[in-house]
């Protein structure tokens, strides 16, 4: 008889999309119902483990990250109520965005607004403060009107605007730290069509006229290709039809083949050979033309990304945006910095969540990003640098170095969710080593 020990297999490993987080967790599991969740986190409270909940990955933090139980969003799907008397829609917490965008569009309702990727869970997206772009409108989470909340000893919270006030205000977006989310009550309208214009500009251009661009459209935003002039416009407003769609040859060659196909193969000779990167800026800067085309608002919102980059992304007070952005620009262009990705900038209005990026002020965001596997720590650390000079807010999902004290500088309402979080989760079932720097311990 072999007197060896069989080995356990190991854990198998968590990933996140653009594969800078990793984890292996004791326990993987995937529950399907609010009480299946509950009993999860019950179990995982009697082994004293911690728990996190993983959607698709798309934060570029270690936010989902643990050694204890996973909690993974697949069978935890689909659209459980709609009132449309209250204009409101009911989902599990593990429904990917494209799947309620679709799901919603059946019924003739929409989201009043969304971001660019629709890859995200409901509840990932919503914790971490994903947003679009909008002068009224704001992000995910301000269009939240209630949550199901399975807390740290299994029990399950309702919270509203009128139930559990406080857990609503900072849950809205919550980080995973107070709780594992199970259903998302959002507000919905009946669908609607929107035109987009999409152009390029001369950066000074837009900068000049940035307030101007903001006011006048529902939903602005630009992508500026550093080393360059060069911007790309993009302005959303509410049409009355009639639905004038991309034809679809003509929508595959500037999404699918441009954006994508051909990015793709720009950024690896960029990460290859870095002094090719100003030359491939000029080309891509002058590559996409002028277009508007109508159609239903997740067609116009949202775009397929399939290059994957690593991004940092600060919010700051709407009215330093400009400033900071020529700062930008001036850096990269007196540095050897070789940026092959462009420079995002979008906004939204204030909000009343805990810790919103949006929360008391009108903000603007400006997003950095590198191809994956391109060293990005010294264009990071130096944009960085000047968004922290500007009161800049580090968006939750996204990489940056803030931790707790300079947070609680900056986050008026920072206490309030801490002390929430400590009435809710003491023993720090929901924590790890992401949430103890930005939250403390």
């Amino acid at each position: 008889m072999s007197t060896r020990t069989a080995r356990r297999p190991a854990p198998p490993t968590w990933r996140n999309w653009a594969g800078n987080a990793t984890a292996r967790p004791l326990r993987t599991v995937a529950p399907s119902t609010t009480e299946a969740l509950a009993e999860v986190v019950r179990r995982a409270a009697e082994d004293g483990l911690t728990v996190k909940a993983a959607g698709t990955g798309h934060s570029f933090t270690a936010a989902a990250v643990t050694d204890g139980v996973l909690i993974r969003p697949d069978r935890l799907t689909g659209v459980r109520r709609i009132d449309r008397g209250a204009g409101t829609v009911a989902v599990a917490a593990g429904t990917p965005l494209k799947r309620l965008n679709e799901a919603l569009a059946a019924q003739g309702l929409s989201l009043t607004n969304m971001g660019d990727i629709m890859e995200q869970t409901v509840s990932g997206a919503v914790s971490t403060g994903t947003h679009g772009t909008g002068r009224d409108s704001g992000s995910l989470a301000a269009q939240v009107r209630a949550l199901e909340l399975v807390l740290a000893d299994g029990s399950v919270l309702r919270c509203s605007r009128e139930e559990n006030a406080d857990v609503f205000a900072a849950a809205r977006t919550g980080l995973g730290a107070l709780g594992v989310i199970s259903e998302i009550t959002f507000a919905v309208e009946p669908l609607f069509l929107l035109t987009a214009r999409e152009e390029p500009m001369a950066l000074g251009a837009v900068l000049a006229d940035f307030d101007h661009l903001v006011r006048d459209n529902e939903h602005f935003e630009f992508y500026w290709f550093p080393h360059t002039d060069r911007c790309v416009t993009k302005r959303n407003n509410r049409s009355d039809g009639p639905a004038d769609p991309l034809p679809r040859l003509g929508g595959w060659l500037t999404d699918e083949l441009l954006s994508n196909g051909v990015f793709q193969a720009a950024c690896s000779l960029g990460r290859a050979v870095p002094a090719t990167v100003p030359g491939i800026a000029r080309i891509a800067g002058r590559a996409l033309s002028a277009r508007t085309y109508t159609d239903i608002p997740y067609k116009v919102f949202t775009s397929p990304r399939r290059v994957r980059f690593v991004e940092m992304e600060y919010a700051l007070p709407r009215a330093a945006a400009v400033e900071a952005l020529r700062a930008l620009k001036e850096l990269i262009d007196r540095s050897d910095l070789r940026v092959g990705f462009p420079v995002e900038v979008r906004v939204t209005p204030a909000d009343d969540i805990t810790l919103s990026t949006a929360s008391g002020r009108e903000t603007a965001y400006i997003a950095v990003h590198l191809y994956r596997g391109t060293p990005h720590e010294r264009y990071f650390t130096a944009a960085e640098r000047i968004m922290v000079a500007h009161g800049g807010r580090p968006h939750w999902g996204k990489l940056h170095s803030r931790d707790a004290e300079y947070l609680a500088e900056v986050y008026p309402r920072f206490g309030e969710f801490t002390a929430l979080r400590d009435r809710l989760d003491p023993d720090r079932r929901f924590g790890n080593d992401y949430l103890r720097r930005v939250l403390g311990d």
